[in-house]
């Protein structure tokens, strides 16, 4: 198996580094920061802790350091963190088994980022490592709303059903996500 855990890509001035008990405070730093930057819009009082509580703690993030399918970077432009990425590598959807696709579960960058061609090298980066492990299917859920499902689109991927968000307080009319799939 490849091991993708300890490696570091680089794509031009791109860099994502394994999130590890030293940089975790980083991590959870920028992660933060991003999801507040681009999603605050999504909850009751603009106040994502709901969001925040159950994903972006140091609790959760250790335990997901724990698990050998679930891989955590901090994404690099230069020397500067600019975002986060976590994969989970052996993660099906529907009838895709988990041996076959790996899921992009939250690809976050700070918004003075955003724009600059970071996410598509990201995208690139997220389907190299697919392809050595084998993957035929990288997945990832979008907001129905907003940019992002016009850049996945644009970047190859397909709308393959409805989803949503399912934490309390976010407002009813932001919950409605897509599950998008992309063959390799």
């Amino acid at each position: 198996m490849v091991d993708l855990l300890n490696c570091v890509m680089d794509s031009a001035a791109l860099t994502i580094q394994p999130t590890d008990s030293y940089n975790l405070g980083t991590y959870l730093e920028v992660a933060i920061a991003s999801y507040s930057e681009h999603y605050c819009h999504l909850w009751q009082h603009n106040d994502p802790s709901p969001y925040i509580s159950k994903w972006l703690t140091k609790e959760v993030v250790f335990e997901e350091l724990q698990d050998p399918d679930t891989l955590n970077y901090i994404v690099y432009h230069n020397t500067v963190a600019v975002g986060i990425l976590k994969l989970i590598i052996n993660c099906g959807i529907d009838e895709i088994p988990d041996t076959d696709a790996i899921k992009a579960e939250k690809i976050y960058l700070l918004k003075k980022h955003s724009g600059k061609g970071i996410g598509k090298q990201l995208l690139l980066i997220i389907e190299e490592m697919a392809v050595k492990l084998n993957k035929k299917v990288v997945w990832l859920d979008t907001m129905q709303k907003g940019n992002p499902i016009h850049f996945y689109k644009y970047n190859g991927y397909s709308i393959k059903r409805e989803s949503e968000v399912v934490l309390p307080n976010v407002k009813p009319s932001e919950k409605h996500m897509w599950i998008l799939t992309k063959t390799l």
